[in-house]
């Protein structure tokens, strides 16, 4: 029977005692623009950040830009990251039927992804082909992290609001017994107890630490249960205060002493 992606995670946080996310997001210009010193860089990165984090998440979007060399570079640094350490493509894939199917296929299938971001404002159909793929997990958006998220997502309609509304697809999923585990990707800029509160017990991918400036008091909310997981992406690859892996453990270090506080 394939385990279950909460926990798989679960399992890692424990072994590393960190809920460290560390975002691979490369920037080819500060490598001289040249594909291969990405590469290089990417693994550099992993190999000292290892030890304080939880799961990795490369964000596709920097990849497609470096075209199709830079897609074939994510495949193989995602390949090289040790098993056991889960990996969440940050992809945001939304569409509908035998599009989304294949959406899904390319992640998980062609890239290995353990889990998956997702837009899930076209409906609960949309979700539907990432749903039966046993022990991987996806993350919807729920609360991002940018300005924009009070546009939509934290309106209400009917007396809810819309991300509690998206929080209720974890819970179909969940309650369908679908193979794939469903989490909410949940901006620290944006959160709080009154957000949390509105939300399941899933797993929760938490951006906005670092350079966006969110702020880890932020994380209150009740007795949460599923491993949840706070991601630095500019703080870990390009902070001002030391090497990557140096960045990585202060990071590690602030977010569990707010995890502590927040129990």
């Amino acid at each position: 029977m394939e385990v279950r992606y909460s926990h798989q995670l679960a399992t890692r946080i424990e072994a590393t005692g960190s809920n460290l996310c560390v975002g691979l997001d490369p920037r080819i210009e500060r490598h001289g623009n040249e594909i291969e010193e990405v590469e290089r860089f990417l693994d550099e990165v992993v190999a000292e950040t290892l030890a304080q984090t939880a799961c990795y998440k490369p964000n596709i979007a920097y990849f497609e830009a470096m075209g199709p060399e830079g897609l074939a570079m994510l495949k193989r640094v995602m390949g090289r990251i040790p098993e056991g350490v889960p990996v969440i493509l940050d992809a945001k894939r939304s569409d509908i039927g035998e599009t989304q199917r294949r959406y899904a296929q390319a992640c998980f299938e062609g890239f290995g992804a353990h889990a998956v971001t997702i837009n899930p404002f076209m409906g609960y159909d949309s979700l539907e082909p990432f749903l039966d793929y046993p022990g991987k997990g996806i993350y919807l958006l729920a609360v991002t992290s940018n300005p924009g998220s009070d546009d939509l997502q934290r309106r209400e309609t009917g007396g809810r609001r819309i991300f509690e509304l998206v929080g209720e697809f974890a819970e179909r999923a969940a309650g369908e017994e679908r193979g794939t585990e469903v989490g909410l990707v949940v901006g620290l800029t944006n959160a709080g107890e009154d957000v949390l509160a509105g939300l399941p017990d899933v797993p929760l991918l938490i951006p906005g630490l670092g350079a966006q400036g969110g702020d880890l008091s932020m994380l209150t909310g009740g007795d949460r249960r599923a491993p949840n997981v706070v991601n630095v992406s500019r703080g870990v690859l390009y902070g001002e205060a030391g090497s990557p892996g140096e960045c990585a453990t202060r990071y590690a270090e602030e977010i569990a002493g707010a995890l502590q506080q927040a129990e």
